[in-house]
């Protein structure tokens, strides 16, 4: 009895180990073929934690020097771009200094408007002066003397006077040349547009003066 026992535990206890054996055997195959199944997959064995998390690392300090060439890149590209509208600013300076029209503001546009210039530099005026005088009013005003004040208004004043009739006689000049030299052109805003070309010294003038004065034009 005792040996039938002995003899079915051992069978039970043989039959247990090959079963576990041939378990563990498919267990082992089926993760050899898992395990090569997803390394094959993503082309590298699995990476650890630490090298995963290095890599991460890297990778955000490399986007960031990316990042740093672009903005360098564009960063020389736009110092090229205001160098180019710097140099085009100021061939257009030239260009309206010199009086051509593609250059020129809308206000100093138009044939009339050349000849009204030209009538204006081609003569002296008391308006070139008036900025000076002005200047020399004011100055004036701060002085503790009433008589000096008194008068230095009264000069400016007379000054504003003369100005507005040499302003008016131009004016009824540059409409007589004009309807015989450019018959059918616009001369509105002449009278302003001569007034402020008369009252500006020679030297500001803008565009700057083409004739000289005293000569016919």
């Amino acid at each position: 009895m005792f040996r039938r026992g002995n003899a079915g535990a051992r069978g039970n206890t043989a039959q247990d180990d090959q079963g576990a054996q041939s378990l563990g055997a498919d267990g082992t195959k089926t993760a050899e073929k898992v395990r090569p199944a997803a390394e094959t997959a993503k082309g590298r064995p699995t990476p650890k934690r630490s090298e995963a998390e290095r890599g991460r690392r890297q990778g955000i300090t490399g986007s960031r020097g990316g990042s740093g060439g672009r903005s360098g890149s564009s960063g020389g590209r736009s110092a090229t771009t205001s160098e180019e509208r710097r140099a085009e600013r100021l061939r257009r300076q030239e260009a309206m200094r010199r009086g051509e029209d593609w250059a020129l503001l809308p206000r100093d546009r138009g044939p009339v408007k050349q000849l009204a210039r030209d009538y204006v530099d081609s003569k002296r005026h008391l308006g070139e002066y008036l900025f000076y005088v002005l200047i020399l009013v004011i100055i004036l005003t701060f002085t503790h003397a009433p008589v000096i004040q008194t008068y230095s208004t009264l000069i400016a004043l007379v000054l504003f006077v003369i100005i507005g009739f040499e302003v008016s006689v131009q004016v009824r000049a540059i409409r007589r040349l004009a309807s015989v030299r450019l018959p059918g052109e616009n001369t509105r805003g002449l009278s302003f547009y001569v007034g402020m070309r008369t009252i500006n010294p020679r030297r500001l003038r803008s565009p700057a003066p083409r004739v000289k004065p005293g000569q016919q034009i």
